[in-house]
């Protein structure tokens, strides 16, 4: 049970083990990997997508069977009012969180899709999770080029204790950190419940924590948004137009079913769909532990090997989220390789990278919580950084020489 509120021994001997960056080289990892790994079968990705579907309508019909079994057991069955309410609510309580989560492995397949990796079904993020499948393939696929780059990547990239408006380090006292940083228990909740339940949406309007080379509310509706080249243009509007029309759908069938239905059965494990997909991209390339580099440090490889692999959901985050979590290393190597094939790409660079794969079985609340108090900004300056707590310090450190294996980085 306390394990649940502790840090895995992976992240703990990861703290204590100065960094130094891989001197493994692309070379070397590709060899390592089958090559009928990298082949795609559109068949089974076919299979995959129908099984997705089916288990979202299952779980929604029987989304309409919680109020009228538990009316039942109170009418018909001589049950205590208090027992069909409990019953009631904890039904929903069960339908909200499966059901978000298999609106999070929607994502997930589309996110595959858009990789290229699976046959072209982007639709699933127009109709259903309310993605601008075209915008988000755009950024993503840029996010994938500069991984971990402070000056290039485009998802969760750090603040830097200049853009806080600290005063420098070397005159930095504990009570600049506590007037910048210093919040209550409550607020601190108040604000990750704010980013695990409305943060993608924000992100997508805003470009929150995104690049700050692009300028205020840079945006993924805009065709003209900086985010994308122009030959892209046509792509962000047909984006726009599913969302317009899967947003008349899904008024149409509120009037039908009523506020209170739609509210149930879709509104609530979409905003836990959106939950997951906070979760685990925040937590895949934002931790202690784990390094961002400058333009001097920076690799493909490095900021490759720069994210964490993560079993988040156990069984459920393989079935459901197709190893997005478990996998996330392999996939920033080999981003075209199929899911479905991911966790045998994983246990054969384990054997090249060695030391240098990351992994993390710390409670994944738990490491969200973690990553949120902890990760709070980086130094203007420095080839490799991490990631400064909220009394401005460090949780790992670079060891002697690090900096020199610059030149055996490109190998």
């Amino acid at each position: 049970m306390f394990s649940l509120f502790e840090d895995s021994t992976e992240y703990k001997k990861r703290l204590v083990t100065p960094f130094t960056p891989t001197k493994v080289t692309l070379q070397e990892v590709h060899s390592v990997v089958p090559k009928h790994l990298h082949q795609k079968n559109t068949f089974k990705a076919l299979l995959y997508v129908i099984r997705d579907v089916t288990c979202a309508v299952v779980v929604y019909k029987l989304g309409w069977l919680i109020d009228p079994t538990a009316k039942s057991l109170v009418q018909d069955h001589g049950a205590p009012q208090v027992v069909g309410t409990i019953v009631k609510w904890g039904l929903w309580a069960l339908y909200w969180h499966w059901q978000g989560v298999i609106l999070a492995g929607w994502w997930c397949m589309a996110h595959e899709a858009g990789h290229g990796s699976l046959s072209n079904y982007s639709w699933f993020n127009h109709l259903f999770i309310l993605v601008p499948y075209y915008a988000w393939r755009s950024s993503h696929h840029a996010h994938h080029k500069a991984t971990m780059s402070v000056e290039r990547d485009e998802n969760f990239v750090p603040r830097t204790r200049s853009e806080y408006g600290l005063p420098p380090e070397n005159i930095a006292k504990i009570n600049d950190y506590h007037e910048m940083f210093e919040e209550t228990p409550i607020y601190t909740l108040l604000r990750m419940l704010f980013m695990q339940a409305l943060g993608w949406q924000y992100y997508l309007f805003t470009n929150a924590m995104g690049n700050q080379m692009y300028p205020p509310w840079t945006n993924h509706f805009q065709p003209s948004s900086p985010l994308f080249k122009p030959h892209e243009r046509n792509g962000i509007i047909a984006s726009n137009i599913g969302l317009s029309a899967m947003s008349c759908v899904l008024y149409l069938w509120a009037r039908e079913v009523g506020l209170h239905n739609f509210l149930k059965l879709y509104f609530v494990p979409y905003v836990l769909a959106n939950h997951w997909i906070v979760m685990l991209t925040y937590l895949h390339h934002s931790d202690p532990s784990i390094a961002h580099y400058r333009a001097k440090q920076w690799t493909f490889l490095r900021g490759a090997v720069s994210t964490v692999d993560r079993p988040l959901l156990g069984w459920a985050g393989r079935f459901f989220l197709h190893n997005v979590s478990h996998d996330h290393v392999a996939h920033h190597l080999f981003s075209s390789i199929p899911f479905y094939n991911q966790p045998y790409v994983t246990e054969a660079i384990k054997k090249v990278l060695k030391e240098d794969y990351n992994y993390d079985s710390t409670n994944t609340f738990r490491a969200l919580y973690r990553t949120f108090s902890q990760c709070v900004f980086i130094e203007d300056d420095g080839d490799i950084a991490f990631y400064k707590n909220r009394e401005g310090k460090a949780q790992r450190v670079l060891a002697p020489g690090a900096l020199n294996n610059h030149m055996k980085k490109a190998a």
